[in-house]
């Protein structure tokens, strides 16, 4: 790592720090310059060893201690942190371990400080979505940042592309292709494929001095349910001939949620989640062309998405 800046990256061997990882380990222009140190609980696991064998400094740390954040830290020139309110479904935890990382980091003089953050629900909405905790929980974490003066820049990661599939199956009683969302047909949705983390990471550290305090928003396009189903008719002619979309009534949607485990507050937090897209919007209404302008790689599209996703079968493709 001689003469190199360290970037050190939070959850590591997950999907958005795992591609945040491989773009500064394999990038023609990152790899030269920086060297990773990968984050994770656990550096004995499977996604640990493959980091290391590409060349990552693999290292474990406990975000609820700030003590073990603070050690990994060390010597670090940028961070990029994500946590994961879904694996605890609990607000003040993880704004406990975003503080632990922005109070260790700014201990550690990083001089770059990128959060995977999101926008206050609860302010945006003026109180109407008060129950969106992994929105507000990270926006939280943000205005610490900011407020503790660590040179910090915000990426806002948009609607995970992974999040369709599961919503567009067959359907009864004719097996139609059915896209099921509870927000309108032509709701405003920014879509984001995890796998293109790093390329808006490597835009953020490639203009350092200009994104200082800003927000870059990880989205490749604002897109609607009713051009999703387009874009299937599109890709797949013969089974795209019957796809359609079905707005799901809010309690049809939150009682399917409780029924596979979710607890009720998560479910009426996912139902206030997708109420975003057509009252406030996710971002607020943000333009994405200030991000396009400054992000180099080729963003995924839909289309893209499809065409790699084992979630559609392959006698479609």
């Amino acid at each position: 790592m001689a003469g190199k800046k360290i970037i050190t990256v939070f959850g590591a061997t997950g999907a958005q720090g795992g591609s945040v990882a491989d773009i500064f380990l394999n990038d023609p222009k990152l790899k030269d310059n920086w060297a990773v140190r990968a984050v994770t609980r656990d550096v004995t696991k499977d996604s640990a060893k493959k980091l290391e064998s590409k060349g990552a400094e693999v290292v474990a740390a406990d975000l609820n201690d700030k003590a073990s954040v603070a050690r990994v830290l060390a010597g670090s020139y940028a961070v990029f942190a994500v946590t994961n309110y879904w694996e605890k479904l609990d607000r003040d935890l993880e704004v406990k371990q975003g503080k632990n990382i922005v109070d260790a980091a700014k201990e550690a003089g990083v001089q770059h400080f990128i959060w995977s953050s999101l926008l206050n629900i609860s302010n945006l909405s003026n109180g109407k979505f008060a129950n969106v905790y992994h929105f507000d929980s990270k926006a939280d974490v943000e205005e610490y940042a900011r407020e503790v003066g660590i040179p910090s820049t915000f990426f806002m990661p948009g609607f995970y592309l992974s999040n369709i599939p599961d919503s567009f199956r067959p359907s009864p009683p004719n097996n139609a292709w059915t896209l099921s969302f509870p927000v309108t047909i032509n709701a405003t949705i920014p879509i984001f494929d995890t796998a293109d983390t790093g390329k808006y990471v490597k835009a953020i550290v490639l203009n350092r001095d200009k994104l200082l305090g800003k927000r870059i928003y990880g989205a490749t396009e604002y897109t609607s349910p009713a051009q999703v189903v387009e874009d299937f008719k599109k890709l797949f002619p013969e089974a795209g001939k019957t796809a359609t979309y079905y707005q799901l009534p809010a309690d049809t949607f939150k009682n399917y949620l409780t029924s596979v485990g979710m607890p009720d507050f998560a479910a009426l937090e996912l139902y206030e989640n997708f109420q975003l897209f057509d009252e406030f919007g996710y971002y607020g209404g943000a333009s994405l062309d200030e991000t396009h302008a400054l992000v180099e790689d080729k963003l995924t599209t839909w289309i893209d998405f499809i065409k790699k996703s084992p979630k559609f079968p392959a006698d479609l493709k």
